[in-house]
């Protein structure tokens, strides 16, 4: 996530006060990179890019997408949606686990192309609406992606549904005023799983909580987040970007199924336990 800010300040100098969509041209190259689809666990499956994760979740009566990366994520996306042998078209439920351009680049397009119903958390609506003009700071540099309008709106632990599978959307406010995670059950022939599907509460302001004067919640909301993760129950965890579940140390293209790599509760704790290091850091400041 620090790619993010560095990538942000060389943004801000041309397109400050730019009104139309712009998406920062220099952003990590692994964020545009295809990916081989694979199955995760039971009816999850990965569809994103190498490091900008999309998350398909396949029920009896449709399919579920959860973030559609970059705008130019789109291709990659349907081609590894087909690659698994299912259809885009099959799309019936948009999610996202937070409101910034590297994880709905795409979403106006997939909506307008397959007719889903995109379901979002309550704080991240108006920055939808407004195409990332309204966020508390990205919207400074300038930073915007299609508007699009949400169908329904979430609050903490509303359940969204469909076909056989039911997913708890958990409300983690900080990175974004409406960043959540998802947590839900699958199964395969050998047992069932309870996943969770983590947005990270990385940090990414370069002031101090108390001059982030158009989120003034902020540092109370990151202190909520983290204490409400350290708290999650499941068995396995993914995450909004690949590079923070260390997917490609565990999966390369082409490995058979299995769900074990992906159960280390450890390694997740450990990460909750950094980001917390680096919020009483910037608490202290």
């Amino acid at each position: 996530m620090k790619k993010i800010v560095v990538i942000l300040a060389a943004f801000a100098l041309t397109h400050i006060n730019a009104q139309k969509v712009n998406e920062p041209k220099d952003h990590p190259e692994e964020w545009s990179q295809s990916y081989e689809p694979f199955r995760i666990a039971g009816n999850l499956y990965y569809v994103g890019t190498y490091d900008l994760a999309s998350y398909l979740i396949v029920t009896s009566k449709g399919n579920i997408l959860i973030n559609t990366g970059l705008a130019n994520s789109l291709p990659i996306i349907k081609n590894n949606i087909k690659k698994l042998g299912f259809k885009y078209q099959d799309t019936k439920i948009l999610l996202l686990t937070q409101a910034h351009y590297d994880h709905l680049g795409a979403m106006a397009d997939i909506k307008k192309e397959t007719g889903a119903k995109l379901y979002v958390d309550e704080a991240d609506a108006d920055v939808l609406k407004s195409g990332g003009k309204s966020d508390y700071e990205l919207g400074k540099y300038g930073v915007t992606f299609k508007p699009v309008k949400p169908d329904y709106i979430l609050k903490d632990k509303n359940v969204v549904t469909l076909g056989d599978a039911k997913l708890t959307m958990l409300h983690h406010p900080g990175h974004t005023k409406g960043s959540c995670s998802f947590l839900f059950e699958t199964k395969d022939s050998k047992r069932s799983y309870k996943v969770l599907i983590a947005n990270m509460p990385t940090i990414i302001v370069d002031k101090k909580f108390s001059e982030v004067t158009s989120y003034p919640s902020i540092e109370k909301d990151y202190e909520y987040t983290l204490n409400a993760m350290k708290n999650l129950d499941f068995d396995i965890w993914v995450a909004s970007h690949a590079s923070q579940f260390d997917l490609h140390k565990k999966h390369k293209p082409k490995d058979k199924y299995n769900p074990a790599i992906f159960m280390n509760k450890k390694e997740y704790s450990d990460e909750i336990e950094s980001l917390e290091k680096d919020f009483l850091k910037k608490k202290s400041e």
